[in-house]
């Protein structure tokens, strides 16, 4: 029997119901520079000096393994950046500052250089300056591919340097926030091309793709939205309703914009699996498993009024993004993948 995604221990279900334990925790620290926990979803709103502000901080998960199974480093940086500039999209916000966390087994000067590089080339890819940082030497904390089971044939050499990386990315909103609040049932559902797995489900995926088949394509970085999506709110600023990153938990994550204007998602023109997605639904077999874990070839899912819906595709296409509609919205709540006529729940 192959792995599911919670048999690996992640449970989207149940990481769902950890956020909703936490939010009254979260909310009892709202001040007066944050007033109103509802602000935001992919990212936090505050206020400073009357500027309305986003932040966000998120890091790259297992695809570390990959990239330490591999050797090679220096695409994770642009992993990290772009797991939180484009979270901050999702508001209508612009990235603009951010930090890093770096956290190794050993020192190893050439490694950061690597990761460092990434880091600088997604950072100018997303307009951030990335102005401070954190490195901690946690060899008795952090474990790396050498111990992983996934990688027992790779040969991963015993004395190579394992570690973390996470960032924190700071935006500026002139606007208000696109909250998914203006919504409506006819909405078209634009999504927009992924490189690859990008950065999540790589727990499965590790336990499913062999790193010499398929490491460099698990290695693809994750695009980085922002040019196009702003340029896209920026042309098209009334007919862009909503704003989805499919990240951890896939399509399942549409849920988070649809709990403002408490409407559904129905999913009925998702592409064809391709290349790797095409192995991993050969693998998987259930269709829910599949789209409540990896992107499937679409990283965002933008919900646009259906008269602008192509305008919109073109200055996404003429701003280097392309993308499809993939569905549409509907009064019920919920989200709902349709594939050969049957209709899947995919919370």
């Amino acid at each position: 029997m192959k792995p599911t995604y919670a048999s690996t221990g992640v449970d989207v279900r149940a990481v769902k119901a950890m956020h909703s334990r936490m939010h009254d925790l979260l909310a009892s620290t709202y001040n007066a520079h944050s007033p109103h926990p509802l602000d935001g979803h992919y990212a936090g709103v505050f206020e400073a000096g009357g500027q309305k502000m986003t932040i966000h901080c998120d890091g790259v998960g297992s695809k570390i393994l990959v990239a330490e199974a591999v050797g090679r480093h220096n695409t994770i940086g642009i992993d990290a950046v772009a797991m939180n500039a484009n979270d901050i999209i999702c508001l209508g916000s612009r990235p603009i500052v951010g930090v890093d966390y770096l956290a190794l087994t050993k020192v190893d000067e050439e490694l950061v250089e690597q990761i460092m590089t990434g880091l600088a080339a997604g950072c100018k890819e997303a307009g951030i300056a990335l102005i401070g940082g954190e490195t901690a030497i946690l060899s008795d904390m952090i474990k790396g591919a050498k111990d992983d089971p996934a990688n027992a044939e790779a040969g991963i050499d015993e004395d190579s340097t394992s570690y973390d990386l996470a960032m924190t990315v700071v935006g500026t909103l002139d606007k208000p926030p696109i909250t998914g609040e203006k919504m409506k049932a006819g909405d078209v559902l634009v999504g927009l091309s992924s490189s690859g797995l990008h950065s999540n489900g790589y727990t499965l995926a590790r336990k499913l793709l062999s790193v010499e088949d398929w490491g460099e394509d698990m290695l693809i970085p994750t695009t980085i939205y922002v040019k196009a999506v702003l340029g896209a709110i920026t042309a098209h600023t009334s007919a862009i309703h909503g704003i989805a990153h499919i990240t951890g938990g896939a399509f399942s994550k549409l849920s988070r914009i649809g709990a403002y204007s408490h409407v559904g998602f129905l999913l009925d023109a998702l592409p064809e699996p391709a290349g790797l997605f095409a192995e991993l639904a050969e693998q998987v077999k259930d269709p829910r498993e599949l789209y409540r874990t990896f992107n499937m070839g679409i990283g965002m899912v933008v919900a646009v009024d259906a008269n602008s819906a192509p305008a919109v595709m073109a200055t996404l296409r003429k701003l280097g993004v392309d993308s499809q509609a993939v569905g549409h919205v509907v009064k019920e709540e919920g989200v709902t993948l349709v594939q050969n006529g049957k209709k899947i729940n995919l919370l």
